[in-house]
C-alpha cells in the first residue's frame, strides 16, 4: 500500500446526504470518484442537478465528474470508501447504530481480498465503533481479515448544514488511521481537497471523541444560556439584553438561547454519555445540559400560553432545525407546536425552505409553503387565513428576518402577541397594540 495517491485512485462514498454530497463532489475534483446512495430518488435527482439538501447548487453538481449511483457493484474495486451515514439516536436516546452498521455490511460486499482497501468512517461515533464493533463486523460479513486485506481509518465530518463559509474544502480535517501507512494515505487524500490543511489525530479513538466533545461543548454552553435565560424571564430581564451587555467583554463566549435540534448537537452528547455509563461514569454536566435543552421547546410552548387567551389561532414561522436550510432532522420546532397544541391552541406552521411531504411524514405537520400564505394583503393567500392571535418566530430565515413591521402588523390582531424566540425582531418597532415577548 503507498501512500501517495493519483487522479486515477477510485474513492467511494457511502451516503449522499448533507455530509456525503458535499465530500463527494470535492473529492471528484481530484479522484475518481463514486458517490453511493441506497435511495434510488435520491440519485436520480442528483443525477438532474437537483440537491434537496441546498448544499450544492446545480451548477456545481452538473459541472461534476462524480459518478453517482444506487448500484453497489459499482463501487467494488475502490480503494478507499468513505462511510458518511447518519447516526441517529433511539426513542430513549440511545445510539442508534443501524445506518452506520448497514452501510458497513454494504461495503464488506465488495471488499476484494488482498485489495488493502481503507475504509474510513465520517459517521459520529463515540470512542470504540469503528475498531471494536465495525472492524469485526467488515471481518465477518466479507470473511477477509483486517490488516490485510482492508484497514480502517476515521475522519470525522465537521459539515454544517448552510454554512458557506466552513465548507468542506475550507476546514481543517482530523484524520486517523490504524497503521501509519493509513494515516499517510488519508492525509494524501484530504489534503487535497482541502486548503484547511489536516490534524493527525494519536488514534482512531482520540478521533472518535474528539468529533463528540466538539458537539457536547457546544451543547453544554447553550444549555448555560438557556438556563439563564429561564431565570432572567422570572426577573423580567431578556436574555438578549444582558448577551448584548456582557459580550463587550473581550473573552465572553457568545452563544444564544434557543432550540438545539439538528443531526449532531442534539445528538452527538448522547453517544458520549451512552459510553460513559457502560464505563460505570455518570456524566451528569453532559445529561444536565441535555435535558435543560430538550426541555425548551415545551418551556417556550407554555410562556407563550401563559400570554394568551384560550383556544388561540398561532402561526409558527420555521419548522427546520436551524436557519436558512431545508434540514428537518431533530428539529426541536415540533416541541414548541405539540406544547402549543396540548394547551388548547390552533396551530399553523409555515415554513418556505422545508419539504413539505417530508414535514408531514415525519412530524405529521401540513406546512402553509407560499410567502403569499402569510402575506394578509395578498389576494393568492389561502381563503381561510386571516390574523392571528399569536406569531411565533421560531427560525430565523433571512425572508423572516426580513419581514417589515407593516407586514408583522398585518398578521397579528391588534392586542395579539409575536414571540420572537431568536431576537430576530429586537430592533424592528412594532405597533403598540402588538405584545412582544422573547427568551
Amino acid at each position: 500500500m503507498t501512500a501517495l495517491l493519483g487522479p486515477k485512485t477510485r474513492v467511494a462514498v457511502i451516503g449522499l446526504g448533507y455530509v456525503g454530497l458535499p465530500l463527494a463532489v470535492v473529492l471528484a475534483r481530484h479522484f475518481d470518484t463514486i458517490g453511493f446512495d441506497i435511495n434510488e430518488t435520491r440519485i436520480e435527482e442528483l443525477k438532474r442537478g437537483h440537491d434537496r439538501t441546498g448544499e450544492v447548487d446545480e451548477p456545481a453538481l452538473r459541472a461534476s465528474t462524480l459518478h453517482l449511483t444506487s448500484n453497489l457493484e459499482e463501487c467494488r474495486g475502490a480503494e478507499i470508501f468513505i462511510v458518511t451515514v447518519p447516526t441517529p439516536v433511539d426513542e430513549t436516546n440511545k445510539p442508534d447504530l443501524r445506518p452506520v452498521m448497514s452501510a458497513t455490511r454494504s461495503v464488506a460486499s465488495v471488499l476484494t481480498p488482498g485489495a488493502g482497501a481503507i475504509v474510513v468512517y465520517e459517521s459520529t461515533v463515540y470512542p470504540g465503533v469503528t475498531e471494536d464493533i465495525c472492524g469485526p463486523e467488515l471481518e465477518r460479513v466479507s470473511g477477509l481479515k483486517r490488516g490485510v486485506d482492508f484497514f480502517l481509518g476515521y475522519s470525522p465530518e465537521r459539515i454544517n448544514p448552510g454554512d458557506r463559509e466552513h465548507t468542506v474544502d475550507r476546514i481543517t480535517k482530523v484524520i486517523s488511521g490504524e497503521t501509519p501507512e493509513v494515516v499517510e494515505k488519508l492525509a494524501a487524500l484530504y489534503g487535497a481537497v482541502t486548503s484547511g490543511g489536516v490534524f493527525r489525530a494519536k488514534s482512531i479513538k482520540a478521533a472518535e471523541a474528539a468529533k463528540v466533545i466538539e458537539n457536547a461543548q457546544r451543547d453544554i454552553n447553550i444549555a448555560f444560556i438557556n438556563e439563564v435565560a429561564m431565570i432572567f424571564q422570572k426577573i423580567g430581564l431578556s436574555a438578549y439584553d444582558v448577551l448584548e451587555a456582557a459580550g463587550t467583554k473581550w473573552n465572553f463566549l457568545k452563544f444564544s438561547p434557543g432550540l438545539v435540534g439538528g443531526h449532531c448537537i442534539g445528538v452527538d452528547p448522547y453517544y458520549l454519555s451512552f459510553r460513559a455509563q457502560e464505563l460505570g461514569h455518570d456524566p451528569e454536566v453532559i445529561l444536565a445540559g441535555r435535558r435543560i435543552n430538550d426541555g425548551m421547546g415545551r418551556y417556550i410552548a407554555d410562556c407563550v400560553h401563559e400570554r394568551l387567551a384560550p383556544n388561540s389561532r398561532i402561526l409558527v414561522l420555521g419548522l427546520t432545525f436551524k436557519e436558512n436550510v431545508p434540514d428537518l432532522r431533530n428539529s426541536k420546532v415540533i416541541d414548541v407546536i405539540r406544547g402549543l397544541e396540548s394547551h388548547g391552541h390552533t396551530v399553523r406552521v409555515h415554513d418556505p425552505l422545508a419539504d413539505g411531504e417530508e414535514a408531514h411524514e415525519e412530524y405529521g405537520v401540513r406546512l402553509l409553503r407560499r410567502m403569499a400564505d402569510i402575506r394578509m394583503d395578498d389576494p393568492r393567500r389561502s381563503a381561510e387565513m386571516e390574523p392571528f392571535d399569536a406569531v411565533v418566530a421560531a427560525v430565523p430565515h433571512t425572508v423572516y428576518a426580513q419581514m417589515s413591521a407593516d407586514h408583522i402588523a398585518r398578521i397579528v390582531k391588534p392586542g395579539g402577541l409575536v414571540a420572537d424566540i431568536k431576537g430576530m425582531w429586537r430592533n424592528l418597532a412594532l405597533p403598540e397594540t402588538i405584545r412582544r415577548w422573547q427568551l
